[in-house]
Parts: C-alpha cells; structure tokens; sequence
C-alpha cells in the first residue's frame, strides 16, 4: 500500500502548528490590496488595513502551483490527497482537477484524488486534520477518500458579522440592505449549505443575539459532542470568539472550545468582524 499525502490550501486557515503537527502541505491562495498583490500578511496587520479603508481582493492558486505541490510529491513516491475549497466559492477545485490530470500523465503509476469539501476555513481545516490522523492509524488513500465524501456533508458552519459593507463590496448584499440593516443593528445569519455556498438563513438584531442563534443552530444539529473538537473563529475580534466559546461551553457542558482566526482570504469579502461557529453534525 503506497503512503500518500495530504494538501488543503489557506481558505482552511488551518494553523500552522496544527498543520506540522499532522503533516499536512499548505498551498496559498493570493491577496491582493487596492488590486497589487501582496505575500500573504500577517493576519491582524491585514485587518488593519481594512479598517484604514484599504481593499483587499484575492486569486485562486493557480494551475503552475497545483502542477509543482503534486509532482514534488509524487516524485517521492507516495500520492496525494487534495482537500479543495468549496467549488461553489472559488475555482481552484477546477484548477486542482486539471493540474492533478496534468501530472499523472509523468505518474501513471501515481495516484492523485481531488476532494470538493465544499467547505471553508476550519469547516475545510478540521477535515484534513481528521483525514491525517485516519492515515496514522494505518488507513489507506481509499478509506480516507471514502470516508471524508461521506463525512464532509456532516461538518456544520455558522459565520455572522458586523460591519455590513464588506458583504455589500462583494455583492452578498445590496447596498439599500447594508443601510437598513446598519441602521437597525441588523446582524445576518449565514451558513454554508449542501452545495457548498454561503448563505444568509436569518436576520437578528444586536451582535449578542447573533451568538446565541448561532449557539441554537447547534444544539439542533450537533452530535456526538465528546468526540470532536469544537472552534470559534474570529477575524479581528478576539474578545466576541471568547464570548461564543463560552455561551458554547455553558450551554453543553464542555471543558474546551478552541479559538481560531479567519485568515485573509475568507476575510477579504467579510471584514474583520466575521465570527463563525464550526462542528460536527447530524447535516449541515
């Protein structure tokens, strides 16, 4: 049985320590400020300069990255297992299927599977970790494959924010929403659904409200509470993570909630107050 190894890329903002400590390669998607493109900044700095009036776009990783990350570890002999971001929400799941049919053509007795997660940040993040640690556990490229096309549509992410004009910039809403609802202290509800899209499911009203429906989607969906690791993450609002970590903990009883970050690139289109709730569930 040949060893294989496992890619995501920076839309799962999977830290980085998380990342060594399971082995798990990192491809970057790029950032772009005030349209020049920039190395991927430091993740509070990069907030920052949103809130300074700065830009931020981003480009998918492109064919030539996928082509070079596959080939360098299929000439190690050992094949790959790419987790992509959602398809719904960026091209680089098509950039990687190309790339992957690219590189067999030298590999022929080389494997390569390229996974739609369908998913962002640690929704995508946590479904590589758990593929990394099924392979530790001596299971092969087509039981993790199998497995994480099953379990994918069981990862369950909640996100809401803030300042509404991010959203308006990319079009998630329109300008007369983002007026009425900044002026109501209107806070969506988003969700990504089945087909891997970001959507808005309600409107609240107050940030303090908008954590606790995020905390009541859970509680309908969640299963099996003490054998996942359950995470809150913030862009640039620490304190309001802190917050739903806790409301979490308090409703179920739980010892740990981890807290993470939105990097840049799920950033870019919502601003430092996105806030998002991340588990596993009976669905999505």
């Amino acid at each position: 049985m040949r060893d294989f190894s496992i890619i995501t890329d920076s839309c799962s903002d999977l830290p980085e320590e998380l990342a060594n400590r399971y082995d798990i390669h990192l491809v970057s998607m790029h950032i772009l400020m005030d349209g020049d493109e920039i190395p991927m900044p430091e993740i509070s700095e990069f907030y920052q300069q949103l809130r300074q009036g700065h830009v931020a776009s981003t480009a998918a990783v492109s064919l030539g990255e996928f082509e070079d990350a596959m080939r360098e570890i299929l000439q190690s002999g050992k094949d790959v297992l790419y987790l992509s971001f959602s398809s719904a929400l960026s091209t680089t799941y098509q950039s990687a299927c190309i790339a992957a049919e690219d590189v067999l053509a030298d590999f022929p007795e080389g494997r390569v599977e390229v996974v739609d997660t369908l998913a962002a940040n640690m929704q995508q993040g946590l479904l590589a970790v758990d593929c990394a640690i099924m392979r530790e556990n001596g299971k092969s490229l087509t039981e993790v494959l199998d497995w994480v096309q099953q379990e994918k549509l069981h990862r369950s992410a909640w996100f809401t924010v803030d300042e509404l004009d991010y959203l308006k910039r990319g079009g998630r809403i329109s300008p007369a929403t983002a007026a009425v609802g900044t002026m109501l202290n209107i806070k969506p509800l988003m969700h990504v659904d089945h087909e891997g899209e970001l959507i808005s499911v309600s409107k609240v009203r107050g940030r303090k409200s908008a954590l606790t429906a995020m905390v009541n989607e859970m509680e309908k969906n969640v299963t099996a509470l003490e054998q996942q690791s359950i995470w809150a993450c913030h862009g640039d609002c620490q304190k309001d993570a802190e917050a739903l970590a806790e409301l979490v903990k308090s409703r179920f009883g739980l010892q740990e909630v981890h807290i993470g970050r939105v990097g840049p690139v799920i950033g870019s289109h919502t601003g430092p107050s996105i806030l998002a709730l991340f588990f596993a569930g009976k669905e999505r």
